[in-house]
């Protein structure tokens, strides 16, 4: 017969796959759908946690920060990733970006890659990025699954080579425990 923490790890999974369905079906700018989700849990995940480390080592004076992110990605049961093709053009000229319309916008593109992400990227895109994400912590929220949107994950994922195609990358780390892991953190 299984345990309860047996049931608790089935259920967290099955929460994930419903959090990923939230992000999919979160309401997109012009019905276009450039989000991206992945699911990382396992291997991937012991890997998304080394890489972690490795940028801790790499950027000393962010390190606390990775290492500390780092540890609650090792006490998840799996990670949500969320990204976001943000370098395709919405097509409302609309300068959000940084650019006079979408014609400079897209042909700056393949020049502009930052030390994490790349860009520029367009406003629209990254709402729908914001949208995909509270929807899916709503989700968890919903289920009493503790969970964080976390930056560091995203950096590590992409340089892993999750999600290729996303010029930028979330994680959501999510469990359940007596208490959540990712609040009162240092």
């Amino acid at each position: 017969m299984p345990t309860s923490t047996e049931y608790e790890k089935d259920a967290l999974l099955q929460a994930a796959k419903l959090m990923l369905l939230s992000a999919r079906t979160a309401p997109k700018s012009g019905g276009e759908d450039d989000i991206q989700t992945q699911l990382i849990t396992g291997k991937e995940m012991k890997a998304l946690v080394t890489e972690m480390l490795k940028i801790a080592q790499e950027r000393p004076e962010k390190a606390k920060g990775f290492k500390r992110d780092a540890k609650n990605v090792r006490d998840s049961e799996a990670v949500i990733l969320i990204g976001v093709r943000g370098t395709k053009k919405f097509g409302l000229d609309c300068s959000g970006c940084g650019y006079k319309n979408c014609t400079i916008f897209e042909k700056t593109l393949k020049t502009q890659r930052g030390l994490d992400f790349v860009g520029p990227n367009c406003i629209f895109k990254l709402l729908d990025m914001g949208i995909a994400l509270g929807s899916a912590v709503k989700t968890a929220s919903i289920l009493n699954v503790d969970n964080r949107i976390m930056y560091r994950i995203g950096t590590a994922a992409k340089r892993l080579k999750h999600m290729p195609d996303a010029s930028i990358i979330m994680g959501i780390p999510i469990s359940a425990k007596g208490k959540s892991i990712y609040y009162d953190r240092k």
